[in-house]
């Protein structure tokens, strides 16, 4: 399910905390990073999760029109494709995916007004009109309904926004990468007809396919590990390679990514130094200053060629630049 460029991130924003909070342990650190990636599956969890809130809206307000004192003809015979889409009733009666929706202790329940701010919103769109007037009903079409609705619905949304950050603190920036793995595990289902609880991180995936893969787990602890074992050092030298800048002028941001390109670079040896150069200017684009990409690259490639002719950089393989 994760992938390197969000583990990385993940303790890319470990390491930041440290920075900020010198008492942290390292085995304080770890935990939180591990805290970190399972949040992002439990994220996936509960977006998935409304499928089953979003079609019972849709059914309680096909009864109250049934209901009301003088119904229209379409009120009292109603297009139910969506109230009957076959999503909603496979993930309601799926064992295994109501006991964990159960044991994290997810629920829509108190969220009537998002519901009906969602399914308003998914009534107006062009998709779900061509998916109702089109007389085919299966399960196929059912998917590529709800693939619309994570990809159109979601993001951007302040007041569901608003509501997973009051529900966890770990969801922050998280939810299109969540949403992603929703839309993979909606083909899953078109394909096979059952809903899987995906692995948490990708390399788990690749070799339950039968494919070589390392550890994504191992990567990311070991990533973490060397560069808050060795942060002072990386700090010092990020200072002291900036003579033109008092180290308060520094941004913690762009020194915390510098640290952590450095150790990368210093203990992947099958990781090649551009490829690790270009992940952490990917991330200073999102996580600091403007300027901050040309700094976290000319810097960085800088003193991984010192720590190379130190000896503390050896490519080896794939890892050759």
């Amino acid at each position: 399910m994760l992938n390197r460029r969000i583990l990385r991130i993940k303790a890319f924003k470990v390491l930041y905390s440290y920075a900020e909070n010198r008492e942290m342990t390292l085995k304080e650190a770890l935990s939180a990073l591990d805290a970190s990636c399972e949040a992002t599956r439990d994220l996936y969890l509960f977006m998935l999760s409304v499928i089953p809130p979003l079609t019972a809206e849709a059914a309680r307000r096909v009864e109250a029109a049934r209901g009301k004192f003088n119904p229209t003809e379409e009120e009292l015979h109603p297009n139910l494709k969506f109230v009957r889409n076959a999503l909603a009733p496979l993930l309601e009666s799926d064992p295994d995916f109501q006991k964990i929706i159960e044991r994290k202790k997810f629920s829509w329940d108190q969220n009537d007004a998002l519901l009906h701010h969602l399914y308003e919103s998914m009534k107006s769109r062009p998709y779900y009109e061509a998916y109702m007037a089109d007389p085919e009903v299966s399960l196929d079409q059912d998917v590529r309904l709800f693939k619309k609705v994570f990809e159109t619905e979601f993001e951007d949304n302040e007041e569901l926004a608003a509501l997973l950050e009051d529900m966890s603190l770990y969801w922050t920036d998280d939810l299109a990468y969540a949403l992603s793995c929703d839309i993979r595990s909606l083909e899953d289902i078109r394909r096979t007809g059952r809903w899987n609880l995906p692995p948490l991180y990708q390399s788990d995936i690749l070799q339950a396919r039968g494919k070589a893969a390392d550890s994504d787990r191992q990567f990311v602890t070991r990533l973490l590990s060397s560069a808050f074992a060795r942060f002072d050092e990386y700090d010092e030298k990020v200072a002291s390679s900036v003579t033109k800048w008092d180290r308060d002028r520094l941004y913690v941001t762009d020194t915390v990514l510098i640290a952590m390109g450095l150790a990368e670079a210093e203990n992947f040896p099958e990781i090649p130094v551009r490829v690790t150069i270009n992940e952490y200017v990917e991330i200073a684009k999102y996580y600091s200053t403007p300027k901050s990409r040309s700094f976290v690259n000319g810097l960085l490639d800088k003193l991984i060629k010192e720590s190379e002719a130190e000896g503390r950089v050896s490519k080896s393989g794939n890892g050759l630049i």
